[in-house]
């Protein structure tokens, strides 16, 4: 990380997990246990728990943001919620092109920029995932495919607007599987994602781009990855489920 010139984020993503008030009592445990944190503190929960996270974190170091978000302000969209809707609720950020939504339900890098843009619109900070699947890794594709889709998630994105974008690799091969990037390989992955952004928007603005790695960070490797340059927080899944876990890489980000 370089703290000098962008902050150290860490996310939870807590996914389809606990109910609001699984969710109260897990807020509960993480407010005292990341207080004293030394960098941008996030979780990002199901709909359902939204209310509950909002006014729990009131006051605190904690930010609240949402898992996914629909492009368009309102209509016919039967299970979608909008950006202003999350705005209107309290929520500051929201992920956008998670590998689970563009595995299971038909995102496409296109429909990633529109999501993105509307929650830029909103106010909202995106943070908006890249990443790239086994079989395309030993294929030598990473960065090719990881610059193409930090590309088109930017389009029409202002140099403004990237002041509220935080971009998360997240190698497929490494979520929920207990397989994870080495500090090497998120390294170099994002400094590439840095390149594409200083390519777009110049050199100041992808210094102060922060760039989270996300795949089975945990307590136990979150010091190494974070230790790398251009590494400047993480998306973090499984371990943001338990209140001790989740501290543990904050504090390593904090350091």
């Amino acid at each position: 990380m370089n703290k000098a010139t962008r902050k150290a984020v860490i996310a939870g993503n807590w996914k389809m997990n606990k109910t609001p008030a699984e969710a109260a009592k897990l807020i509960d445990e993480l407010i005292p246990a990341v207080k004293d944190a030394q960098c941008d503190v996030v979780i990002c929960v199901p709909y359902v728990d939204l209310a509950v996270a909002v006014e729990k974190c009131k006051g605190t170091n904690i930010g609240v943001g949402a898992e996914n978000v629909h492009f368009e302000k309102s209509g016919a969209y039967t299970g979608e919620i909008s950006a202003d809707m999350l705005a209107e609720m309290g929520v500051k950020y929201v992920i956008t092109g998670h590998s689970e939504r563009r595995q299971y339900f038909a995102e496409t890098d296109a429909t990633v920029n529109k999501r993105t843009k509307a929650a830029l619109e909103a106010g909202l900070t995106a943070i908006v995932c890249v990443g790239e699947l086994l079989d395309q890794r030993e294929q030598g594709v990473t960065e090719e495919l990881v610059r193409l889709q930090t590309k088109i998630a930017l389009l029409g994105v202002t140099a403004d607007e990237m002041k509220r974008v935080i971009i998360a690799y997240e190698p497929v091969w490494a979520i929920g599987t207990g397989r994870t990037a080495t500090s090497e390989q998120a390294q170099e992955v994002c400094a590439a994602i840095r390149t594409v952004v200083a390519e777009l928007y110049g050199k100041d603005v992808a210094e102060a781009t922060t760039v989270q790695y996300g795949g089975s960070m945990n307590a136990g490797n979150a010091d190494e990855l974070l230790g790398k340059l251009d590494v400047d927080g993480g998306l973090i899944g499984g371990a943001s489920l338990k209140a001790d876990a989740f501290a543990a890489i904050v504090n390593a980000a904090s350091k």
